[in-house]
């Protein structure tokens, strides 16, 4: 790996698609040009994206540059962290075993469903009325 080599790492989540780009450096994160703490309110959140790092003992070896956009902030979270894992990977194979053991390499299936007719949601019912 050339030291100043950006490596990219796609990742989604529901309606989130987040770039992540790993830069060797001292641990920065910055997602959408604002840092980890600034752009993510929760502290769950911030676990949520640290997690493929801790995972592989890599925390503080690269920056993470992040563009992220579409759905709330957990599927956000969930995006980053499968981008970042993905990263990972073109770092050193030898991460895959750990992440995939993990789950942080497979793309969460979950969406949203859609709205069907003569309901006023996915499932939910127009109001029962006897009368």
């Amino acid at each position: 790996m050339a030291k100043t080599e950006k490596l990219y790492g796609t990742g989604r989540r529901k309606k989130s698609v987040a770039r992540v780009y790993l830069v060797p450096g001292k641990g920065d994160i910055k997602i959408n040009k604002r840092s980890l703490d600034e752009y993510f309110g929760l502290e769950t959140l911030k676990v949520i994206v640290k997690q493929p790092l801790v995972a592989t003992e890599t925390e503080g070896k690269f920056d993470i540059l992040v563009n992220v956009h579409g759905g709330g902030y957990t599927g956000q979270a969930g995006a980053i962290r499968h981008g970042i894992a993905r990263a990972l990977l073109k770092v050193d194979a030898e991460y895959r075993p750990v992440l995939k053991k993990a789950g942080y390499l497979t793309r969460d299936p979950r969406m949203k469903e859609r709205k069907k007719y003569g309901l006023k949601a996915a499932r939910r019912a127009p109001q029962f009325s006897k009368r």
